[in-house]
């Protein structure tokens, strides 16, 4: 099933003005319930953080996160950094619409070579550590390029049907994924090998999460990967099943779930 060519002919579509993306981004903030546990997670850390805090944003994409964090705190200096050079132009032609280049930098970056060293009060990484290889050597590099007592926060499929892989022999829901998700324990082992330490992680997309990502994302894409022409049916599919899936997405946020198909992580330098 091809995930990434869907979203970013939606991103296509989506970007062409400042009002569209801003209407794309709030789009994908109602969806995305994993945007609803960084978003609550965020509004949390961002009280104890300094003033003018330094913050990465790491493997930006279109930059929803990166805009919402400048919406959060106006006096943090974000920069954000992506491997795919096209998207990054993207992003800084966005910016500089919208009067926040002064604060918001978005620059090509891989996180594998990332040198910067005690810079950043906050590292954020949404949805990308399933897709390098050497997530090890780009969790070091993390952990040296913050500040004493910096925050590093996570959100990654884990090993419990993340990429909607629930048995040996399944194919991953995204092909893009290099690996099926993290335990717990492995992913605590490696942020501790790189030498983090206070280590939270908690299991998102419970039973209720699971049940409105299926509604609100997996089975939309399905139908959109058998024709195109299911992007018109789609307005009356979400006016049908949105509801639902809003009254899911809080069950989700505000539940201490025992398993589930994402993990949200902050470690502490």
């Amino acid at each position: 099933m091809q995930y990434e060519p869907i979203k970013k002919s939606l991103g296509t579509l989506f970007t062409r003005s400042v009002i569209l993306r801003k209407s794309f981004f709030l789009l994908l903030d109602l969806l995305l319930l994993r945007t609803w546990h960084v978003k609550k997670a965020l509004r949390k850390i961002a009280s104890g953080l300094p003033e003018n805090s330094k913050v990465l944003d790491a493997g930006c994409g279109f930059g929803q996160y990166t805009w919402g964090m400048s919406s959060l705190r106006k006096s943090w200096e974000i920069k954000a950094v992506d491997i795919n050079k096209e998207q990054i132009e993207d992003c800084s032609n966005f910016i500089k619409k919208t009067n926040r280049q002064n604060r918001v930098k978005f620059e090509t970056a891989d996180l594998t070579i990332l040198g910067e060293r005690s810079i950043y009060d906050l590292v954020l990484t949404v949805d990308v550590m399933e897709h390098i290889e050497q997530d090890e050597v780009v969790f070091a590099n993390f952990y040296n390029s913050l500040k004493d007592n910096g925050i590093l926060m996570i959100s990654t499929p884990s090993d419990q049907g993340g990429s909607d892989v629930h048995h040996h022999n399944d194919h991953s829901f995204i092909d893009e994924h290099v690996r099926d998700g993290y335990s717990k324990a492995d992913m605590e082992k490696k942020l501790r090998t790189a030498g983090f330490r206070a280590i939270e992680l908690l299991y998102t997309y419970g039973t209720a999460g699971t049940i409105s990502w299926n509604l609100s994302m997996k089975y939309p894409i399905k139908m959109i990967n058998r024709s195109y022409l299911f992007f018109v049916l789609l307005p009356f599919y979400y006016l049908v099943f949105f509801p639902f899936c809003l009254i899911l997405n809080f069950i989700d946020l505000y539940s201490l779930n025992e398993k589930g198909t994402g993990l949200l992580v902050i470690a502490n330098k």
